[in-house]
């Protein structure tokens, strides 16, 4: 990666490496319900920055990528993506944006000439990848334990690879497919926040036993402006005018997939909430939705006309209800 093409993770999210781990899942929920499609319909800069938030969200809130960043830079993904954290190894010559790293035997010696430092390790560590692997595997003699990425383990430990996805609502709701590094992944409808998926073979390879691990989807849905969860149902908040509410009314409801008309049944109050059955959540590998709760608000109007304010008037004028009338009651 060259230089110009790095991206300043913390500074996409207005934050510092010092920031805790919460405070950036906090930001990172506003920044992305600020730029989400849903909220900017066709503003081309925001779905730009709702992508580089999402980008740094996926590095940050992952602590194993998190450290690399930190450590590497804007060579973090070479650290990361290799087996034992290095691109150089065994003599070949791997050229990421113009830097040749099997001229280095590790990330810490390439670090060391790159900032024109001597390195703190010696004996059985040489250069073009001649390492010495009974140092490496028992961690004696040549200080392997102290390079970061290398670990000290015996061949044959599992490289089960874990990987954080944020998907919209949309998405998680039909089901969508994903690029990660090992190819792109299917991911079905009605996953949740939390959901993992296991891809069998696409994780890390055991430089040893060339034996692949597997991977691991970990989800996060992103807020929506509109729906949100209730256990394992959705929820919504419809506002109704009061003489709606009065008489009872057909209105039109947002639902997942697409506009539906709703029956509100007169006399209904703010805050109760009418279930539509099946029109929730799917239900992974079933055939079937939760359900959608739908909360009602009643909205009185801000501005009326004057022959609006009469009719008010008159119905004032001649009302026989109160909803007050056992207040008196309530006196200690």
């Amino acid at each position: 990666m060259a230089a110009t093409d790095f991206k300043d993770y913390y500074a996409i999210l207005g934050l510092n490496k010092t920031t805790s781990a919460d405070e950036i899942k906090k930001t990172f929920r506003k920044l992305a319900r600020k730029y989400h499609p849903d909220m900017n319909p066709g503003n081309k800069e925001a779905e730009a920055r709702f992508k580089e938030v999402n980008e740094a969200y996926e590095v940050l809130s992952d602590p194993e990528k998190r450290k690399k960043y930190d450590q590497y830079g804007q060579y973090w993904k070479q650290a990361a993506t290799t087996p034992g954290g290095w691109p150089g190894g065994g003599g070949n010559a791997v050229d990421f944006g113009g830097v040749d790293f099997s001229e280095y035997g590790s990330f810490d010696e390439f670090i060391n000439a790159l900032l024109g430092r001597a390195a703190s390790n010696s004996g059985g560590n040489g250069r073009n990848g001649q390492w010495n692997y009974n140092n490496y595997r028992t961690g004696g003699g040549g200080g392997f334990e102290d390079f970061p990425g290398y670990e000290n383990r015996n061949p044959g430990t599992s490289r089960d690879t874990e990987v954080t996805i944020s998907l919209t609502l949309g998405e998680a709701f039909r089901g969508t497919s994903k690029r990660v590094a090992t190819g792109e992944v299917s991911i079905p409808a009605g996953v949740k926040t939390g959901s993992k998926i296991r891809v069998k073979g696409k994780g890390q390879v055991d430089p040893y036993t060339k034996q692949q691990g597997d991977l691991y989807l970990k989800l996060e849905v992103l807020p929506h402006a509109f729906f949100q969860f209730d256990g394992e149902n959705l929820v919504c908040e419809v506002p109704i005018t009061p003489d709606e509410a009065v008489l009872g009314a057909l209105i039109e409801v947002p639902a997942p997939e697409g506009m539906i008309t709703v029956k509100f049944p007169a006399g209904m109050r703010s805050g109760q909430s009418l279930r539509l059955r099946g029109k929730g959540w799917p239900k992974p590998k079933k055939d079937e939705r939760t359900d959608l709760l739908v909360k009602i608000a009643i909205v009185p109007p801000k501005e009326l006309t004057a022959e609006e304010r009469g009719f008010y008037e008159k119905i004032k004028a001649n009302r026989t209800f109160t909803p007050r009338n056992t207040l008196n009651q309530m006196v200690i």
